[in-house]
């Protein structure tokens, strides 16, 4: 039987490592030096997406100075970012998670950007906003 988004809601785990994130936009020739410092990054939470448009990287705040030269023409968010990880494999037919969370975000003034990656879903939420957001969570999962 497929999982429901209200068992799925109940069982995750929310993890954040406490590291600030910093969210910055690339022009779309940045992709190959994006990749390169994902790579050399090697940390557990790292996101790189490519459009038309622009390219998106998400790395530690502490390392925009060490990759500062490879990074021209960057726009970088104002406020660094924390991650809440939905600790739980999601089946890939869930329906509804994601409206779930950002509803009771949403509804909470918390301002999220979501990363699905294969099994989990993960969130940003600025620095500042991290404590409420993970409330507003814990709220939604004790619901009956």
């Amino acid at each position: 039987m497929p999982q429901t988004t209200e068992q799925a809601l109940k069982q995750a785990v929310l993890y954040t490592d406490e590291v600030d994130y910093a969210f910055i936009k690339l022009p779309p020739k940045a992709i190959t030096a994006a990749a390169g410092i994902i790579a050399e990054i090697g940390e557990a939470f790292c996101s790189l997406i490519a459009d038309k448009d622009e390219v998106s990287l998400v790395i530690p705040f502490e390392a925009i100075a060490d990759f500062e030269k490879r990074l021209p023409g960057k726009t970088l968010s104002p406020t660094p970012y924390r991650l809440i990880t939905f600790d739980l494999e999601l089946d890939a037919a869930l329906v509804g998670f994601m409206a779930r969370i950002s509803t009771t975000l949403a509804q909470a003034n918390v301002s999220i950007i979501p990363f699905g990656a294969f099994s989990r879903d993960h969130l940003l939420v600025r620095r500042d906003q991290v404590e409420v957001a993970l409330a507003a969570l814990r709220r939604l999962q004790s619901e009956p």
